[in-house]
């Protein structure tokens, strides 16, 4: 049985103080009941603050990116095993805003999990497609060619660590989100293509996470398809209150 997780991505927002604050409001969440796992992903800068306040609480930290060297001339760059030491289990790569703003490649990105494999980090692999291939009807052949490309040289006993985060571009930061039938239509095609390429074993126990301006009002219908099991959310982990709504709104039934 897959577990469930969800996964806070602050981006580049809060000051160590607000962060502080925040974690502080997530931990003494006395509602947070369930077998499920709860991710946050602060600045670097914030890292060794929240990972002070975690400290025996179920909230695991992650790092937003990492470099594709493990080490040596790489000026204002954090490895894999600097994230591990700061408390790290798990890291963000791939995230569409990397991809865009940093111009990171599919081969770059490949390197990177490959490192974070190596000292048994956690990845959450971010693929998705922009709005014109969405449009174009191209969804499912851009992220194949994500995965071939980000997972290439992976071997299937280095992606017992790895989870996808399926984030359409076009609905991140923008309001839109995908219906839940969709998602689970590319949710079961990430599974089936994993399960051709790795074999049953690795598809069925892969966490596959959707993100893409997720709110309370969706979380239920998207966590209910079989093929979500968790979500990666952005500006609404934020706040203590609608990130606790997300959190505890999937879990509702509709009945």
């Amino acid at each position: 049985m897959r577990r469930t997780i969800f996964v806070g991505n602050w981006k580049m927002n809060m000051l160590i103080s607000s962060s502080e604050k925040l974690v502080q409001e997530l931990i003494c969440a006395s509602d947070f009941v369930g077998n499920f796992d709860i991710i946050v992903a602060p600045s670097f800068t914030s890292l060794s603050a929240v990972r002070t306040l975690l400290k025996g609480s179920r909230v695991q930290l992650a790092g937003q990116n990492m470099s594709s060297k493990a080490e040596g001339a790489r000026t204002g760059e954090v490895s894999a095993a600097m994230l591990q030491d700061a408390g790290c289990d798990y890291v963000i790569l791939g995230h569409s805003e990397s991809r865009q703003y940093n111009s990171e490649s599919d081969k770059l990105i490949s390197k990177k999990v490959l490192l974070a494999s190596e000292i048994t980090l956690n990845v959450i692999l971010c693929i998705g497609e922009s709005f014109d291939e969405y449009n174009a009807v191209k969804t499912k052949e851009v992220l194949e060619r994500q995965l071939l490309g980000c997972l290439e040289g992976v071997s299937e006993e280095k992606l017992i660590n790895l989870s996808i985060a399926y984030e359409p571009i076009w609905a991140i930061g923008t309001g839109q989100t995908a219906n839940p039938d969709q998602v689970q239509d590319v949710h079961y095609f990430l599974r089936s293509w994993c399960e051709k390429s790795y074999g049953k074993k690795m598809a069925s126990g892969i966490r596959i996470l959707y993100g893409g301006s997720v709110d309370s009002q969706c979380s239920s219908s998207l966590m209910l398809q079989p093929d979500i099991d968790g979500l990666l959310v952005g500006g609404a982990s934020l706040k203590s209150k609608s990130f606790y709504d997300i959190i505890n709104s999937s879990f509702e039934t509709g009945d």
